[in-house]
């Protein structure tokens, strides 16, 4: 599975949000961003919690949104999901590798 299928799936998880099976990353930005958008102005303590569970970091979003504030907030949260999200696959990846250089005898 690639890194765009992956993150398709772990934001319809994580956000429990709809997307379609083939969609551009653009889409993907796009409807995140009207997800972000909705969650501010009707559920902010989800949005909170989302963005607690999914581990983008406060600092981070306090700064791009301190730096940008004439900007869309929906859009900048969506890129930092996005971003952190890809990390991750990025990082479970890596580990997948890892684990299997070990040989067979010295796993548990």
């Amino acid at each position: 599975m690639n890194n765009e299928n992956l993150l398709i799936e772990t934001l319809r998880k994580d956000l429990e949000i709809e997307l379609a099976e083939k969609i551009s990353f653009e889409e993907i930005r796009k409807k995140l961003e009207a997800h972000i958008n909705h969650l501010i102005n009707h559920d902010f303590e989800k949005l909170v919690s989302l963005l607690y569970r999914i581990d983008v970091s406060e600092s981070k979003l306090k700064n791009l949104l301190n730096e940008n504030k004439n900007a869309n907030a929906g859009n900048l949260i969506a890129e930092l999901i996005i971003e952190r999200q890809l990390q991750k696959i990025r990082t479970r990846a890596e580990h997948k590798k890892d684990d299997n250089s070990f040989d067979e005898e010295e796993k548990w």
